[in-house]
């Protein structure tokens, strides 16, 4: 096999990117000609990738959040758990090819048990079958395939695929992690995927847009980390819910192309669509370092489609005020005084700066003493961070002193690790004590083994991760996850407490003397030496998809073919039980837990067991992940519940608190519920993902008008939604409560459905509506 044909969409070619700024700039151009007001750059990315049926003089007429616009995005990312959803939903369509780039990333399935060899060769042998069909799927229809150990979807997709002003949706909520590098780059359901494989266009509700002004620069202790931290703190878990994040600013500028991906990868954990930064010298240097020179040539010649139009900043550095024309929501950071943020337990948004650390811990009665300090992952492995992070772990050896609690590292991608072999980063942090996990997700998703830690045995662990909702990370609900950037948490680590401020604090050398860690050095944005070659880790697209065969055992327990789900059958759903009334945060984690449920997400019948496990129930608080089984008053799992409603004809219902469904893109959240027997979802607000998720399945995703008709819900009541012939976009929707009393109560529900998204309704789920246009 000659080289070419072993590295064919190994990276993102010069052709795409050519082809994608000429569409930018002709659509740009007839925008210009009916609107004369300066463009931000979310909305040129947006213009430049509007599907060719759209009307600009009715996109210019939308409002945020009033109406949906169909893009068509450059390419396609799908990582190992979600993207076996993906395939097999792909493979029904009955299309040959994909229609767009994609490619398939192995980091979700390798457990983090022991250390990076032996845990990805395990990982190999476990999960061999679901390796085999990705790697066939992928091969036959045209993807890219990355193997287990070659890195973390995000971190490959930024050293291979990110281009600025381009357009990616990818099957994890932290796609987004691309925008560091100008692209817009959004987490979406596996059946969103693949419609846009198949070659149809993308739709989403046309976004509002969040201005973030950088002034400043970033020095001493802070970080990247700490500015989407900050960001996460103002405006909570759901306040970036459909918009778009855009950072601009002077201090922005000042902000390595890295350290943007860590901002934008974290927006996820604000509910953002996605973030975003304009190109600059920061990114050219990147795609310089990572071998994509072409791109960055390209870029600087398309300089202007791939920023912000200056006017809008040189307005807003005038009058804030200005913000309002660009912007519904505008916030400013001065990064020259910005502190180090920690943030958590249980939820991205509870932040503190580190200075106030301690202050909560106490009032709070938090556990001290750190049980694990782990760095890395898709949102800190940079090279800078690394280095940064190498930098107080020679501080350490110096004074003759390790870290007091566990360390673990892991590294973003396959480059980066050899790259930090090669340039010593590894070395330090092994010699104050860390142990090399693979580069996979691991730990961050709850693939991590603890047998040290016992069964419902509260402790403290400090990240650099992404999220921390409860049980997140090693399953345990009693573990706290506290999160900051790898230089605070490598401290943290060497000082063994949650309350230790490493700005002041001081640790005992080796001699008996104390002293205080300096901050860390400025680190190199890219390797002076460059990036390490890496090899045998890309698997091209077959030259003759034919002679491939794709094969799933029909014994299999980890695979299994996707049957249909059924049309609705036109009738109102009458008198309905209520499966579970979820009480406060429910993530697609509660819904459908990953750790050891990973193993099963490519057999909707046997994952479809973990339903709500995590999911506390309003009626009974204590019992988490069940609820009231009324064929029989028992109090039973609501997988279990789920299983004899349906096995007795029965369609049942959740109802959900605020924000229902945030954090991941797992569609799975949507699958195993209408695989067994959910008819609607009636929430106080949805997570924009999952809502769209739960549409795409043809369950009736459903809005309090009233958010205090939740509280009229009782644990024995059945609930009929009526008149659903004559659902329309933005009508109102009639629930009628029956109460065991006899009594009865309606209440009004709205919803976000358009024409179309009625129709996947009609239609039993999107997927049924793709295999009748293929």
């Amino acid at each position: 096999m000659s080289s070419q044909i072993a590295t064919r969409g190994k990276t993102t070619s010069a052709e795409l990117v050519s082809s994608t700024y000429d569409k930018l700039g002709k659509n740009i151009s007839k925008y210009r000609q009916i609107t004369n007001k300066p463009l931000t750059l979310s909305e040129k990315i947006l213009i430049g990738h509007l599907n060719e049926s759209t009307d600009l003089t009715e996109f210019n007429g939308l409002t945020a959040g009033n109406g949906y616009i169909l893009l068509n995005p450059d390419r396609v990312a799908l990582q190992d758990v979600t993207g076996q959803t993906t395939l097999l939903q792909f493979m029904q369509s009955g299309i040959k090819h994909v229609k767009v780039p994609a490619t398939v990333h192995c980091d979700h399935l390798i457990q983090a048990r022991v250390g990076s060899e032996p845990d990805t060769k395990a990982a190999i042998y476990e999960n061999n079958e679901v390796y085999k069909f990705l790697e066939s799927a992928s091969r036959k229809y045209g993807l890219g395939f990355w193997k287990p150990g070659a890195g973390i979807i995000h971190q490959v997709v930024l050293e291979n695929y990110a281009f600025p002003g381009g357009l990616m949706i990818g099957t994890d909520s932290h796609t987004p992690n691309a925008g560091g590098l100008g692209m817009l780059a959004i987490g979406v359901g596996g059946l969103d995927a693949a419609e846009v494989m198949a070659g149809l266009p993308w739709e989403v509700l046309y976004p509002k847009r969040i201005g973030v002004y950088l002034t400043g620069k970033l020095n001493g202790w802070t970080s990247p980390k700490d500015i989407i931290l900050y960001v996460a703190s103002k405006l909570t878990v759901s306040g970036g819910t459909n918009a778009i994040i855009e950072y601009f600013g002077p201090g922005a500028r000042n902000v390595s192309c890295t350290g943007k991906a860590t901002i934008t990868n974290m927006g996820a954990e604000i509910g953002a669509t996605c973030s975003v930064f304009s190109y600059d010298d920061k990114m050219e240097s990147y795609l310089n370092s990572t071998g994509r020179s072409y791109i960055a040539e390209l870029a600087n010649k398309n300089k202007d489609m791939l920023t912000q139009d200056p006017t809008i900043e040189e307005e807003i550095a005038k009058d804030r005020q200005n913000a309002s024309k660009y912007f519904d929501q505008l916030i400013e950071i001065n990064l020259d005084e910005l502190e180090p943020y920690i943030v958590g337990p249980h939820t991205p948004d509870l932040a503190r700066p580190i200075s106030q650390m301690a202050q909560d811990v106490q009032q709070n009665n938090y556990l001290d003493t750190i049980s694990v300090s782990l760095i890395g992952s898709c949102t800190n492995s940079s090279y800078e961070d690394m280095s940064r992070a190498a930098d107080i772990a020679k501080q350490a050896l110096e004074k003759g002193i390790k870290t007091r609690s566990p360390l673990q590292v892991t590294p973003g991608s396959e480059m980066i690790r050899e790259t930090i072999e090669r340039d010593g980063q590894i070395q330090l942090l092994r010699e104050i004590g860390a142990n090399v996990l693979a580069n996979a997700c691991g730990p961050c998703i709850g693939q991590w083994s603890r047998p040290e830690i016992k069964k419902g045995e509260p402790n403290t662990i400090v990240t650099s991760y992404n999220r921390n909702f409860p049980g997140r990370n090693d399953g345990r609900r009693e573990t706290m996850n506290f999160i900051g950037s790898p230089e605070v948490v490598i401290a943290l680590a060497l000082g063994g407490r949650l309350s230790f401020n490493p700005l002041k604090d001081e640790l005992e050398a080796k001699d008996g003397t104390k002293f205080r860690l300096q901050p860390p050095k400025i680190a190199p944005e890219v390797p002076p030496s460059g990036f390490k070659d890496t090899a045998n880790i890309y698997v091209p697209p077959s030259e003759d998809p034919n002679s491939v065969t794709v094969d799933i055992d029909k014994n299999s327990q980890r695979l299994q073919a996707l049957q249909p789900f059924s049309k609705w059958d036109g009738k109102d759903f009458e008198k309905l039980p209520i499966l579970a009334k979820v009480k406060g945060k429910c993530t697609t984690d509660h819904i459908s837990p990953a750790g050891p449920w990973l193993m099963y997400r490519g057999h909707l019948d046997r994952l479809s067991d973990n339903l709500l496990l995590g999911a506390v129930n309003s009626f009974r608080d204590s019992e988490v992940g069940k609820g009231l089984n009324l064929l029989d008053n028992n109090v039973e799992t609501f997988a279990h519940v789920a299983r004899e409603y349906k096995q007795n004809g029965m369609k049942w219902i959740i109802i959900g608190d605020k924000n229902y469904g945030e954090g991941s893109s797992r569609e799975h959240a949507a699958m195993t519920p209408r695989y067994l027997g959910c008819a609607a979802v009636i929430a106080k607000s949805f997570a924009r993902i999952h809502e769209t998720n739960l549409k795409k399945q043809g369950i009736l995703a459903l809005t309090f008008v009233d958010p205090s008709d939740y509280d009229k819900i009782r644990e024995n009541d059945s609930v009929s939604i009526i008149d659903l012939h004559n659902i329309r976009p933005k009508s109102v929707v009639t629930a009628v409560l029956s109460h065991q009393d006899g009594s009865e109560e309606n209440i009004k529900l709205v919803h976000s459905y358009n024409d179309a998204q009625l129709e996947w309704f009609k239609a039993g789920s999107a997927l049924n509506i793709l295999k009748n246009k293929a």
